[in-house]
């Protein structure tokens, strides 16, 4: 994965538009590869899915604590990127208080696929999934890439660990004062 630019891809996410009124003020919008990761110094971490017990206790709210010393790093955005569609993907946003971490829906794999990190997850009932993953994506090429053990389907375990924020950011450092 390192040096590979990351896939082209439109992904389908739903934005908050007052002008809309009601109950659901939300707008459908197209957003591509190119309006995420151009121009910007990203982490980019993937996981099997929005409100899974690893994925709402630890990943996601620790990289939101995170994100003032991963900006602190010279990280614009920090995207969590998963098989969901936006309807899934912006309540798991809502019930976890997410204002910093850009959450994006990959409803149909397309992303995860062309990444070459989907995978069958039939044994838990949730179909293709995302493989748990991060990487610090510059100007849509992989800098860095945290992959956890054991990729395969029908995996029995779920890794954590090289893809926890708490990683990601102390190989950022390291990378910085190596340079």
């Amino acid at each position: 994965m390192l040096g590979k630019k990351v896939p082209d891809v439109t992904f389908r996410t739903r934005v908050r538009d007052e002008s809309i009124g009601g109950p659901n003020p939300f707008r459908w919008e197209d957003k591509t590869t190119a309006d995420y990761f151009s121009g910007k110094k990203v982490v980019l971490f993937s996981l099997p899915g929005a409100f899974t017990p690893t994925c709402s206790t630890f990943q996601l709210p620790d990289f939101e604590k995170l994100y003032p010393e991963f900006k602190a790093e010279g990280i614009d955005e920090i995207y969590c990127i998963s098989v969901n569609d936006a309807f899934v993907m912006n309540a798991w946003g809502k019930s976890q208080g997410i204002e910093n971490i850009k959450l994006i829906p990959d409803g149909s794999g397309e992303f995860t696929r062309k990444m070459g990190m989907l995978v069958a997850k039939d044994n838990l009932g949730f179909g293709m999934r995302s493989w748990r993953y991060g990487a610090i994506v510059n100007d849509g090429v992989v800098e860095q890439w945290f992959e956890e053990d054991g990729f395969s389907d029908n995996c029995d375990s779920d890794p954590y660990g090289k893809s926890s924020p708490q990683n990601i950011l102390e190989n950022l450092r390291a990378l910085k004062k190596a340079a």
